[in-house]
Protein backbone atom coordinates (compact mmCIF):
# COMPACT_ATOMS: atom_id res chain seq x y z
CA UNK A 1 0.00 0.00 0.00
CA UNK A 2 1.39 3.37 -1.03
CA UNK A 3 0.25 6.37 0.99
CA UNK A 4 0.88 10.02 0.26
CA UNK A 5 2.90 12.09 2.70
CA UNK A 6 -0.27 13.91 3.79
CA UNK A 7 -2.12 10.63 4.30
CA UNK A 8 0.69 9.42 6.54
CA UNK A 9 0.54 12.64 8.56
CA UNK A 10 -3.24 12.36 9.00
CA UNK A 11 -3.02 8.73 10.08
CA UNK A 12 -0.23 9.43 12.55
CA UNK A 13 -2.07 12.40 14.02
CA UNK A 14 -5.54 10.91 14.42
CA UNK A 15 -5.95 7.27 13.49
CA UNK A 16 -2.96 5.09 14.42
CA UNK A 17 -3.12 3.70 17.94
CA UNK A 18 -0.81 5.19 20.56
CA UNK A 19 0.34 3.94 23.92
CA UNK A 20 0.00 5.80 27.21
CA UNK A 21 3.12 7.81 26.39
CA UNK A 22 1.65 9.00 23.10
CA UNK A 23 3.95 6.79 21.03
CA UNK A 24 2.46 5.31 17.84
CA UNK A 25 2.15 1.53 18.19
CA UNK A 26 0.64 0.48 14.85
CA UNK A 27 1.36 0.91 11.16
CA UNK A 28 -1.24 1.88 8.55
CA UNK A 29 -1.44 -1.77 7.44
CA UNK A 30 -2.03 -2.80 11.04
CA UNK A 31 -4.75 -0.16 11.36
CA UNK A 32 -6.63 -1.55 8.37
CA UNK A 33 -6.11 -5.09 9.63
CA UNK A 34 -7.46 -4.09 13.06
CA UNK A 35 -10.57 -2.63 11.45
CA UNK A 36 -11.08 -5.49 8.98
CA UNK A 37 -10.62 -8.15 11.65
CA UNK A 38 -13.08 -6.49 14.02
CA UNK A 39 -15.77 -5.76 11.42
CA UNK A 40 -15.54 -9.34 10.08
CA UNK A 41 -16.48 -10.67 13.54
CA UNK A 42 -20.10 -9.93 12.72
CA UNK A 43 -19.97 -12.86 10.29
CA UNK A 44 -19.94 -15.29 13.20
CA UNK A 45 -23.55 -14.36 13.97
CA UNK A 46 -24.64 -15.67 10.58
CA UNK A 47 -21.98 -18.01 9.18
CA UNK A 48 -18.73 -19.82 9.94
CA UNK A 49 -15.17 -19.03 10.94
CA UNK A 50 -14.15 -19.75 7.35
CA UNK A 51 -16.50 -16.99 6.17
CA UNK A 52 -15.06 -14.68 8.80
CA UNK A 53 -11.56 -15.19 7.40
CA UNK A 54 -12.80 -14.69 3.85
CA UNK A 55 -14.51 -11.38 4.65
CA UNK A 56 -11.64 -10.16 6.80
CA UNK A 57 -9.43 -10.58 3.74
CA UNK A 58 -11.96 -8.81 1.48
CA UNK A 59 -12.41 -5.89 3.89
CA UNK A 60 -8.66 -5.53 4.36
CA UNK A 61 -8.14 -5.63 0.59
CA UNK A 62 -10.55 -2.83 -0.36
CA UNK A 63 -9.17 -0.59 2.40
CA UNK A 64 -5.47 -1.13 1.72
CA UNK A 65 -6.08 -0.68 -2.01
CA UNK A 66 -7.81 2.58 -1.02
CA UNK A 67 -10.91 1.58 -2.98
CA UNK A 68 -13.21 1.96 0.01
CA UNK A 69 -12.90 3.59 3.43
CA UNK A 70 -15.48 3.77 6.23
CA UNK A 71 -16.23 6.94 8.18
CA UNK A 72 -13.61 8.17 10.62
CA UNK A 73 -15.08 6.80 13.88
CA UNK A 74 -14.92 3.28 12.44
CA UNK A 75 -11.28 3.71 11.43
CA UNK A 76 -10.44 5.23 14.79
CA UNK A 77 -12.41 3.00 17.13
CA UNK A 78 -12.98 -0.44 15.57
CA UNK A 79 -11.15 -3.06 17.61
CA UNK A 80 -10.43 -0.68 20.49
CA UNK A 81 -12.01 -0.10 23.90
CA UNK A 82 -14.00 2.75 22.33
CA UNK A 83 -16.48 0.85 20.20
CA UNK A 84 -18.62 3.73 18.87
CA UNK A 85 -18.35 3.47 15.08
CA UNK A 86 -21.01 5.83 13.69
CA UNK A 87 -20.39 9.31 12.27
CA UNK A 88 -23.92 10.71 12.20
CA UNK A 89 -26.55 11.19 14.89
CA UNK A 90 -29.75 13.18 15.36
CA UNK A 91 -31.00 13.93 18.87
CA UNK A 92 -34.37 15.34 19.96
CA UNK A 93 -34.77 18.81 21.46
CA UNK A 94 -38.10 19.18 23.24
CA UNK A 95 -39.45 22.26 25.00
CA UNK A 96 -38.23 21.61 28.53
CA UNK A 97 -35.05 22.23 30.47
CA UNK A 98 -34.83 18.53 31.30
CA UNK A 99 -35.03 17.50 27.64
CA UNK A 100 -32.61 20.17 26.44
CA UNK A 101 -29.90 19.36 28.95
CA UNK A 102 -30.37 15.60 28.66
CA UNK A 103 -29.76 16.06 24.94
CA UNK A 104 -26.72 18.23 25.68
CA UNK A 105 -25.26 15.45 27.86
CA UNK A 106 -25.94 12.85 25.18
CA UNK A 107 -24.41 15.06 22.51
CA UNK A 108 -21.27 15.42 24.63
CA UNK A 109 -20.95 11.63 24.87
CA UNK A 110 -21.38 11.30 21.11
CA UNK A 111 -18.81 14.02 20.36
CA UNK A 112 -16.35 12.43 22.78
CA UNK A 113 -16.70 9.15 20.89
CA UNK A 114 -16.11 10.69 17.46
CA UNK A 115 -19.65 11.31 16.19
CA UNK A 116 -21.40 14.45 14.99
CA UNK A 117 -24.91 15.55 15.95
CA UNK A 118 -27.90 17.25 14.39
CA UNK A 119 -30.70 19.07 16.20
CA UNK A 120 -33.94 20.73 15.16
CA UNK A 121 -34.72 23.43 17.73
CA UNK A 122 -38.19 24.25 16.38
CA UNK A 123 -40.04 22.75 19.38
CA UNK A 124 -38.45 25.24 21.76
CA UNK A 125 -40.79 28.13 22.63
CA UNK A 126 -39.74 31.56 21.34
CA UNK A 127 -37.73 34.18 23.17
CA UNK A 128 -39.88 36.08 25.68
CA UNK A 129 -42.65 33.47 25.78
CA UNK A 130 -44.38 33.10 29.15
CA UNK A 131 -43.48 30.04 31.24
CA UNK A 132 -46.36 29.20 33.57
CA UNK A 133 -44.37 26.86 35.84
CA UNK A 134 -42.19 29.66 37.21
CA UNK A 135 -43.92 32.81 35.91
CA UNK A 136 -40.78 33.56 33.92
CA UNK A 137 -40.07 33.92 30.22
CA UNK A 138 -38.28 31.71 27.74
CA UNK A 139 -34.86 32.68 26.40
CA UNK A 140 -35.61 31.02 23.06
CA UNK A 141 -33.81 28.40 20.93
CA UNK A 142 -30.80 30.59 20.06
CA UNK A 143 -29.78 30.85 23.72
CA UNK A 144 -29.67 27.06 24.00
CA UNK A 145 -27.80 26.71 20.71
CA UNK A 146 -25.08 28.90 22.22
CA UNK A 147 -24.88 26.59 25.23
CA UNK A 148 -24.52 23.58 22.90
CA UNK A 149 -21.87 25.45 20.91
CA UNK A 150 -19.83 26.26 24.03
CA UNK A 151 -20.00 22.65 25.20
CA UNK A 152 -18.88 21.40 21.80
CA UNK A 153 -15.93 23.79 21.82
CA UNK A 154 -14.57 22.06 24.90
CA UNK A 155 -15.00 18.45 23.81
CA UNK A 156 -12.78 16.94 21.16
CA UNK A 157 -14.27 14.05 19.22
CA UNK A 158 -12.53 10.90 20.40
CA UNK A 159 -9.84 13.18 21.80
CA UNK A 160 -8.78 13.75 18.20
CA UNK A 161 -11.07 16.34 16.59
CA UNK A 162 -13.56 18.97 17.61
CA UNK A 163 -17.26 18.17 17.59
CA UNK A 164 -19.62 19.13 14.77
CA UNK A 165 -23.30 20.05 14.84
CA UNK A 166 -26.20 20.84 12.56
CA UNK A 167 -28.72 23.31 13.94
CA UNK A 168 -32.08 23.65 12.17
CA UNK A 169 -34.98 26.01 12.82
CA UNK A 170 -38.12 25.76 10.72
CA UNK A 171 -39.15 28.76 8.66
CA UNK A 172 -42.40 29.25 10.62
CA UNK A 173 -40.77 29.57 14.07
CA UNK A 174 -41.30 33.01 15.69
CA UNK A 175 -37.53 33.38 16.30
CA UNK A 176 -36.60 32.64 12.69
CA UNK A 177 -35.23 36.15 12.02
CA UNK A 178 -32.79 35.89 14.92
CA UNK A 179 -31.77 32.41 13.73
CA UNK A 180 -31.15 33.51 10.14
CA UNK A 181 -28.78 36.26 11.31
CA UNK A 182 -27.13 34.18 14.05
CA UNK A 183 -23.83 33.67 12.23
CA UNK A 184 -23.33 37.06 10.62
CA UNK A 185 -20.74 37.83 13.28
CA UNK A 186 -17.42 36.01 12.82
CA UNK A 187 -16.94 33.28 15.44
CA UNK A 188 -20.59 32.94 16.50
CA UNK A 189 -21.85 29.34 16.68
CA UNK A 190 -18.56 28.24 15.12
CA UNK A 191 -19.26 24.57 15.90
CA UNK A 192 -22.57 24.62 14.05
CA UNK A 193 -23.68 24.47 10.49
CA UNK A 194 -27.10 26.10 10.50
CA UNK A 195 -29.94 25.56 8.05
CA UNK A 196 -33.49 26.83 7.78
CA UNK A 197 -36.12 24.11 7.53
CA UNK A 198 -38.08 25.08 4.41
CA UNK A 199 -41.59 23.97 3.42
CA UNK A 200 -42.91 23.92 -0.14
CA UNK A 201 -45.70 26.25 1.01
CA UNK A 202 -43.12 28.85 2.03
CA UNK A 203 -41.40 28.68 -1.35
CA UNK A 204 -44.77 29.14 -3.03
CA UNK A 205 -45.43 32.16 -0.79
CA UNK A 206 -42.10 33.62 -1.86
CA UNK A 207 -42.89 33.14 -5.54
CA UNK A 208 -46.42 34.54 -5.05
CA UNK A 209 -45.12 37.45 -2.96
CA UNK A 210 -47.63 36.66 -0.21
CA UNK A 211 -47.53 36.80 3.60
CA UNK A 212 -46.20 33.99 5.77
CA UNK A 213 -47.43 32.94 9.21
CA UNK A 214 -45.02 32.52 12.10
CA UNK A 215 -46.58 30.00 14.47
CA UNK A 216 -46.16 29.14 18.15
CA UNK A 217 -44.40 25.75 18.37
CA UNK A 218 -46.92 24.33 20.86
CA UNK A 219 -50.31 25.73 19.88
CA UNK A 220 -49.45 26.15 16.18
CA UNK A 221 -51.45 29.40 16.29
CA UNK A 222 -50.24 32.25 14.13
CA UNK A 223 -48.42 34.84 16.23
CA UNK A 224 -47.26 37.09 13.41
CA UNK A 225 -47.68 37.60 9.69
CA UNK A 226 -44.63 38.61 7.74
CA UNK A 227 -43.93 38.99 4.02
CA UNK A 228 -42.40 35.73 2.80
CA UNK A 229 -40.17 37.75 0.47
CA UNK A 230 -38.71 39.61 3.46
CA UNK A 231 -37.65 36.36 5.14
CA UNK A 232 -36.33 35.03 1.84
CA UNK A 233 -34.21 38.12 1.28
CA UNK A 234 -32.92 37.90 4.85
CA UNK A 235 -31.78 34.32 4.20
CA UNK A 236 -30.08 35.28 0.95
CA UNK A 237 -28.32 38.30 2.44
CA UNK A 238 -26.87 36.28 5.31
CA UNK A 239 -25.90 33.36 3.07
CA UNK A 240 -24.10 35.85 0.83
CA UNK A 241 -22.42 37.46 3.82
CA UNK A 242 -21.28 34.41 5.80
CA UNK A 243 -22.26 31.19 4.01
CA UNK A 244 -24.99 30.52 6.60
CA UNK A 245 -27.77 29.58 6.73
CA UNK A 246 -28.22 26.81 4.22
CA UNK A 247 -31.61 25.32 3.42
CA UNK A 248 -33.14 21.93 4.22
CA UNK A 249 -36.19 21.13 2.09
CA UNK A 250 -38.39 19.31 4.58
CA UNK A 251 -41.20 18.24 2.23
CA UNK A 252 -38.74 16.75 -0.26
CA UNK A 253 -36.94 14.86 2.51
CA UNK A 254 -40.20 13.41 3.80
CA UNK A 255 -41.42 12.50 0.34
CA UNK A 256 -38.58 9.96 0.34
CA UNK A 257 -38.80 8.99 4.02
CA UNK A 258 -38.32 5.18 4.04
CA UNK A 259 -40.15 4.72 7.37
CA UNK A 260 -42.96 7.31 7.50
CA UNK A 261 -44.90 5.30 10.09
CA UNK A 262 -42.06 5.90 12.57
CA UNK A 263 -42.22 9.68 12.32
CA UNK A 264 -41.34 12.65 10.15
CA UNK A 265 -37.80 13.63 9.25
CA UNK A 266 -36.97 17.18 10.33
CA UNK A 267 -33.23 17.03 10.87
CA UNK A 268 -29.96 15.84 9.37
CA UNK A 269 -26.43 15.09 10.47
CA UNK A 270 -23.90 17.99 10.56
CA UNK A 271 -23.23 18.13 6.82
CA UNK A 272 -26.74 17.36 5.64
CA UNK A 273 -26.24 14.08 3.78
CA UNK A 274 -28.32 11.91 6.13
CA UNK A 275 -31.86 12.87 7.19
CA UNK A 276 -32.51 11.01 10.43
CA UNK A 277 -35.24 10.49 13.01
CA UNK A 278 -34.55 11.57 16.62
CA UNK A 279 -32.18 9.05 18.24
CA UNK A 280 -31.20 7.62 14.86
CA UNK A 281 -27.63 7.19 13.64
CA UNK A 282 -26.08 6.18 10.34
CA UNK A 283 -22.86 4.48 9.34
CA UNK A 284 -21.11 5.90 6.29
CA UNK A 285 -18.41 4.80 3.90
CA UNK A 286 -17.14 5.99 0.54
CA UNK A 287 -15.84 4.31 -2.59
CA UNK A 288 -12.88 5.97 -4.24
CA UNK A 289 -14.20 5.94 -7.81
CA UNK A 290 -10.89 7.21 -9.20
CA UNK A 291 -9.58 3.68 -8.64
CA UNK A 292 -12.01 2.33 -11.23
CA UNK A 293 -10.95 4.31 -14.29
CA UNK A 294 -10.26 1.90 -17.16
CA UNK A 295 -7.70 3.71 -19.27
CA UNK A 296 -7.89 1.16 -22.09
CA UNK A 297 -11.60 1.64 -22.70
CA UNK A 298 -11.69 5.25 -21.36
CA UNK A 299 -14.56 4.14 -19.14
CA UNK A 300 -15.31 2.87 -15.66
CA UNK A 301 -14.40 -0.69 -14.75
CA UNK A 302 -18.00 -1.59 -13.91
CA UNK A 303 -17.46 -5.25 -12.83
CA UNK A 304 -14.72 -4.29 -10.38
CA UNK A 305 -16.85 -1.43 -9.04
CA UNK A 306 -19.79 -3.80 -8.53
CA UNK A 307 -17.60 -6.20 -6.56
CA UNK A 308 -16.42 -3.37 -4.30
CA UNK A 309 -20.01 -2.16 -3.73
CA UNK A 310 -21.05 -5.62 -2.46
CA UNK A 311 -18.07 -5.72 -0.10
CA UNK A 312 -18.73 -2.19 1.17
CA UNK A 313 -22.45 -2.77 1.81
CA UNK A 314 -21.65 -5.93 3.77
CA UNK A 315 -18.97 -4.06 5.72
CA UNK A 316 -21.39 -1.27 6.69
CA UNK A 317 -24.11 -3.72 7.70
CA UNK A 318 -21.59 -5.52 9.88
CA UNK A 319 -20.80 -2.21 11.61
CA UNK A 320 -24.40 -2.07 12.82
CA UNK A 321 -23.98 -5.49 14.49
CA UNK A 322 -20.83 -4.53 16.36
CA UNK A 323 -21.43 -0.88 17.22
CA UNK A 324 -21.49 0.52 20.74
CA UNK A 325 -24.53 2.80 20.58
CA UNK A 326 -23.99 4.72 23.85
CA UNK A 327 -27.77 5.06 24.42
CA UNK A 328 -30.49 2.35 24.39
CA UNK A 329 -32.79 4.63 22.36
CA UNK A 330 -30.16 4.90 19.63
CA UNK A 331 -29.51 1.16 19.60
CA UNK A 332 -33.21 0.38 19.24
CA UNK A 333 -33.77 2.70 16.29
CA UNK A 334 -30.50 1.98 14.47
CA UNK A 335 -30.89 -1.79 14.69
CA UNK A 336 -34.54 -1.37 13.75
CA UNK A 337 -33.87 0.56 10.52
CA UNK A 338 -30.24 -0.39 9.78
CA UNK A 339 -29.60 2.75 7.72
CA UNK A 340 -26.25 2.87 5.96
CA UNK A 341 -24.82 5.42 3.57
CA UNK A 342 -22.39 4.31 0.88
CA UNK A 343 -21.10 7.27 -1.12
CA UNK A 344 -18.16 8.22 -3.27
CA UNK A 345 -14.98 10.26 -3.34
CA UNK A 346 -12.51 10.87 -6.15
CA UNK A 347 -15.19 12.03 -8.61
CA UNK A 348 -13.12 14.95 -9.96
CA UNK A 349 -10.07 12.68 -10.23
CA UNK A 350 -12.08 10.11 -12.20
CA UNK A 351 -13.28 12.77 -14.64
CA UNK A 352 -9.70 13.94 -15.21
CA UNK A 353 -8.56 10.38 -15.95
CA UNK A 354 -11.41 10.02 -18.46
CA UNK A 355 -10.60 13.50 -19.83
CA UNK A 356 -14.13 14.78 -19.15
CA UNK A 357 -14.45 18.39 -17.92
CA UNK A 358 -16.50 18.80 -14.74
CA UNK A 359 -18.47 21.64 -16.33
CA UNK A 360 -19.94 19.55 -19.15
CA UNK A 361 -23.10 17.64 -20.00
CA UNK A 362 -20.93 14.54 -20.47
CA UNK A 363 -19.84 14.73 -16.82
CA UNK A 364 -23.40 15.21 -15.56
CA UNK A 365 -24.64 12.30 -17.67
CA UNK A 366 -21.87 10.09 -16.30
CA UNK A 367 -22.76 11.20 -12.76
CA UNK A 368 -26.33 9.95 -13.28
CA UNK A 369 -25.14 6.70 -14.81
CA UNK A 370 -22.57 6.10 -12.07
CA UNK A 371 -24.91 6.82 -9.17
CA UNK A 372 -27.73 4.79 -10.70
CA UNK A 373 -25.31 1.86 -10.94
CA UNK A 374 -24.13 2.32 -7.35
CA UNK A 375 -27.73 2.61 -6.12
CA UNK A 376 -28.95 -0.48 -7.97
CA UNK A 377 -26.00 -2.61 -6.87
CA UNK A 378 -26.24 -1.32 -3.28
CA UNK A 379 -29.91 -2.32 -3.15
CA UNK A 380 -29.08 -5.68 -4.69
CA UNK A 381 -26.37 -6.22 -2.06
CA UNK A 382 -28.82 -5.27 0.71
CA UNK A 383 -31.42 -7.61 -0.77
CA UNK A 384 -28.86 -10.43 -0.78
CA UNK A 385 -28.05 -9.73 2.86
CA UNK A 386 -31.78 -9.83 3.66
CA UNK A 387 -31.96 -13.39 2.31
CA UNK A 388 -28.97 -14.36 4.47
CA UNK A 389 -29.75 -12.40 7.63
CA UNK A 390 -33.35 -11.19 7.42
CA UNK A 391 -34.94 -7.83 6.62
CA UNK A 392 -34.51 -4.84 8.93
CA UNK A 393 -36.85 -5.04 11.94
CA UNK A 394 -39.04 -2.12 10.89
CA UNK A 395 -39.40 -3.38 7.31
CA UNK A 396 -43.15 -3.91 7.70
CA UNK A 397 -43.47 -0.22 8.65
CA UNK A 398 -41.44 0.89 5.66
CA UNK A 399 -42.17 1.87 2.07
CA UNK A 400 -40.53 -1.40 0.97
CA UNK A 401 -43.07 -3.66 2.69
CA UNK A 402 -44.52 -6.15 0.17
CA UNK A 403 -42.33 -4.60 -2.58
CA UNK A 404 -38.70 -5.49 -1.85
CA UNK A 405 -36.96 -7.31 0.97
CA UNK A 406 -34.01 -5.26 2.15
CA UNK A 407 -31.56 -5.50 5.00
CA UNK A 408 -31.20 -1.70 5.20
CA UNK A 409 -33.79 1.09 5.12
CA UNK A 410 -31.28 3.26 3.22
CA UNK A 411 -28.08 2.34 1.43
CA UNK A 412 -26.54 5.50 -0.08
CA UNK A 413 -25.37 8.97 1.02
CA UNK A 414 -22.93 11.41 -0.52
CA UNK A 415 -20.79 12.64 2.38
CA UNK A 416 -18.07 15.35 2.24
CA UNK A 417 -15.38 12.66 2.91
CA UNK A 418 -13.11 15.12 4.77
CA UNK A 419 -9.99 13.41 6.00
CA UNK A 420 -10.73 9.99 4.49
CA UNK A 421 -10.27 11.49 1.02
CA UNK A 422 -6.84 12.72 2.14
CA UNK A 423 -6.00 9.19 3.34
CA UNK A 424 -7.15 7.82 -0.03
CA UNK A 425 -5.30 10.63 -1.86
CA UNK A 426 -8.55 11.37 -3.67
CA UNK A 427 -10.55 14.48 -4.47
CA UNK A 428 -13.32 15.19 -1.98
CA UNK A 429 -16.70 13.57 -2.52
CA UNK A 430 -18.40 14.80 -5.73
CA UNK A 431 -16.74 18.22 -5.58
CA UNK A 432 -14.64 19.61 -8.41
CA UNK A 433 -11.00 20.21 -7.58
CA UNK A 434 -10.92 23.13 -5.19
CA UNK A 435 -7.49 24.01 -6.54
CA UNK A 436 -4.60 22.23 -8.25
CA UNK A 437 -2.55 22.94 -5.13
CA UNK A 438 -4.41 23.13 -1.81
CA UNK A 439 -3.21 24.25 1.60
CA UNK A 440 -5.34 23.02 4.49
CA UNK A 441 -5.18 25.00 7.71
CA UNK A 442 -5.79 23.60 11.19
CA UNK A 443 -6.66 20.12 9.97
CA UNK A 444 -3.90 18.62 12.13
CA UNK A 445 -4.42 20.60 15.32
CA UNK A 446 -2.65 23.87 14.46
CA UNK A 447 -0.59 22.44 11.61
CA UNK A 448 -0.96 23.18 7.92
CA UNK A 449 -0.65 20.63 5.12
CA UNK A 450 -0.33 21.24 1.38
CA UNK A 451 -0.48 19.08 -1.69
CA UNK A 452 -0.64 19.11 -5.47
CA UNK A 453 -3.34 17.10 -7.24
CA UNK A 454 -1.79 13.80 -8.35
CA UNK A 455 -4.01 13.19 -11.41
CA UNK A 456 -3.03 16.67 -12.64
CA UNK A 457 0.66 15.81 -12.28
CA UNK A 458 0.22 12.46 -14.05
CA UNK A 459 -1.78 14.02 -16.88
CA UNK A 460 0.78 16.75 -17.49
CA UNK A 461 3.65 14.28 -17.43
CA UNK A 462 1.86 11.97 -19.89
CA UNK A 463 1.27 14.90 -22.23
CA UNK A 464 4.86 16.12 -21.93
CA UNK A 465 3.67 19.41 -20.40
CA UNK A 466 5.03 19.06 -16.86
CA UNK A 467 7.69 21.57 -15.82
CA UNK A 468 9.07 23.35 -12.78
CA UNK A 469 7.59 26.58 -14.09
CA UNK A 470 4.12 25.04 -14.29
CA UNK A 471 4.43 23.75 -10.74
CA UNK A 472 5.49 27.18 -9.48
CA UNK A 473 2.49 28.73 -11.23
CA UNK A 474 -0.08 26.39 -9.66
CA UNK A 475 1.62 26.66 -6.27
CA UNK A 476 1.09 30.40 -6.40
CA UNK A 477 -2.27 30.62 -8.17
CA UNK A 478 -3.85 27.17 -7.67
CA UNK A 479 -5.20 27.17 -11.24
CA UNK A 480 -4.06 27.14 -14.86
CA UNK A 481 -5.43 30.62 -15.47
CA UNK A 482 -2.70 32.81 -16.93
CA UNK A 483 -0.77 29.94 -18.52
CA UNK A 484 -0.38 29.43 -22.27
CA UNK A 485 -1.73 25.88 -22.16
CA UNK A 486 -4.46 24.92 -24.68
CA UNK A 487 -8.02 25.90 -23.76
CA UNK A 488 -9.20 22.27 -23.68
CA UNK A 489 -6.64 21.50 -20.95
CA UNK A 490 -7.63 24.60 -18.97
CA UNK A 491 -11.27 23.51 -19.28
CA UNK A 492 -10.47 20.00 -18.06
CA UNK A 493 -8.70 21.39 -14.99
CA UNK A 494 -11.12 24.16 -14.09
CA UNK A 495 -11.33 24.47 -10.32
CA UNK A 496 -14.31 25.08 -8.06
CA UNK A 497 -14.41 28.86 -8.29
CA UNK A 498 -13.82 28.82 -12.05
CA UNK A 499 -16.86 26.59 -12.58
CA UNK A 500 -20.22 28.34 -12.90
CA UNK A 501 -22.57 27.62 -9.95
CA UNK A 502 -25.14 25.97 -12.21
CA UNK A 503 -22.67 23.17 -12.97
CA UNK A 504 -22.09 22.58 -9.26
CA UNK A 505 -25.85 22.28 -8.80
CA UNK A 506 -26.29 20.04 -11.85
CA UNK A 507 -23.83 17.56 -10.32
CA UNK A 508 -25.62 17.66 -6.98
CA UNK A 509 -29.01 17.02 -8.61
CA UNK A 510 -27.58 14.25 -10.81
CA UNK A 511 -26.23 12.37 -7.79
CA UNK A 512 -29.32 13.08 -5.67
CA UNK A 513 -31.57 11.47 -8.27
CA UNK A 514 -30.19 8.05 -7.33
CA UNK A 515 -29.29 8.63 -3.66
CA UNK A 516 -31.88 7.54 -1.10
CA UNK A 517 -30.42 9.65 1.70
CA UNK A 518 -29.05 13.05 0.65
CA UNK A 519 -26.04 14.78 -0.90
CA UNK A 520 -23.59 17.01 0.93
CA UNK A 521 -22.34 19.49 -1.67
CA UNK A 522 -21.05 23.03 -1.42
CA UNK A 523 -21.85 25.40 -4.26
CA UNK A 524 -18.67 27.47 -4.39
CA UNK A 525 -19.28 30.94 -5.75
CA UNK A 526 -16.90 33.83 -6.54
CA UNK A 527 -16.68 36.96 -4.40
CA UNK A 528 -18.55 39.05 -6.97
CA UNK A 529 -21.64 36.79 -6.93
CA UNK A 530 -24.81 38.78 -6.18
CA UNK A 531 -27.56 38.09 -3.69
CA UNK A 532 -29.93 37.59 -6.62
CA UNK A 533 -27.60 34.92 -8.02
CA UNK A 534 -27.82 33.03 -4.74
CA UNK A 535 -31.62 33.28 -4.83
CA UNK A 536 -31.64 31.78 -8.30
CA UNK A 537 -29.47 28.87 -7.12
CA UNK A 538 -31.70 28.20 -4.11
CA UNK A 539 -34.93 28.28 -6.12
CA UNK A 540 -33.48 25.98 -8.78
CA UNK A 541 -32.31 23.55 -6.07
CA UNK A 542 -35.85 23.44 -4.62
CA UNK A 543 -37.45 23.00 -8.04
CA UNK A 544 -35.05 20.19 -8.95
CA UNK A 545 -35.82 18.33 -5.68
CA UNK A 546 -32.52 18.75 -3.89
CA UNK A 547 -32.90 17.80 -0.22
CA UNK A 548 -30.75 20.69 0.90
CA UNK A 549 -28.49 23.39 -0.45
CA UNK A 550 -25.35 25.13 0.82
CA UNK A 551 -23.38 27.89 -0.85
CA UNK A 552 -20.10 29.50 0.07
CA UNK A 553 -18.98 32.81 -1.36
CA UNK A 554 -15.24 33.22 -1.71
CA UNK A 555 -13.80 35.41 1.04
CA UNK A 556 -16.90 35.54 3.22
CA UNK A 557 -15.01 34.16 6.22
CA UNK A 558 -11.83 35.58 7.68
CA UNK A 559 -10.45 32.19 8.72
CA UNK A 560 -10.96 29.37 6.21
CA UNK A 561 -9.60 25.86 6.11
CA UNK A 562 -9.06 25.18 2.40
CA UNK A 563 -6.73 27.60 0.68
CA UNK A 564 -5.94 28.03 -3.00
CA UNK A 565 -2.28 27.29 -3.75
CA UNK A 566 0.30 27.85 -1.04
CA UNK A 567 -0.66 31.41 -0.12
CA UNK A 568 -4.13 32.53 -1.19
CA UNK A 569 -7.22 31.83 0.86
CA UNK A 570 -10.27 29.90 -0.23
CA UNK A 571 -13.23 27.95 1.09
CA UNK A 572 -14.03 25.42 3.69
CA UNK A 573 -17.08 24.73 5.77
CA UNK A 574 -15.84 25.17 9.33
CA UNK A 575 -17.45 22.01 10.70
CA UNK A 576 -16.70 19.77 7.70
CA UNK A 577 -12.93 20.01 8.08
CA UNK A 578 -12.93 16.80 10.11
Amino acid sequence: MQLSENAQKILESRYLLKNSDGKIIETPDELFLRVARFIAKAELSYSTATDLQKWEKEFFGVMTELKFLPNSPTLMNAGTSSGQLSACFVLPVEDSIESIFTTLKNAALIHQSGGGTGFNFSSVRPNGDFISSNSGTSSGPLSFMKVFDAATENIKQGGKRRGANMGILNIDHPDIEEFITAKNKEGELSNFNISVGIYDSFMESVLNNSDWDLRHPSSRKSVKKIPAQYLWNLILENSWFSGDPGLIFLDTINKFNPTPQLGILNCTNPCGEVPLLPYEACNLGSINVSKFADKKTIDINWPELEKTIYIAIRFLDNVIELNDYLLPEIKALVTGNRKIGLGIMGWADLLIQLEIPYASDQAVDLAKKLMQFISEKSRAASEKLATERGVFKNWEKSIYHTKQQLRNATTNSIAPTGTISIIADASSSIEPLFALVITRKNILNEQTISGINEPFVNYMKNKGLYSDGLVRHVEEHGTLSGTNLPDEIKHLFKTALEIAPEWHLKHQIAFQEHTDNAVSKTINIPTETTIKDIGDIYIEAWRKKAKGITIFRQGSKLEQVLNVGLIKEGYACSVCRN
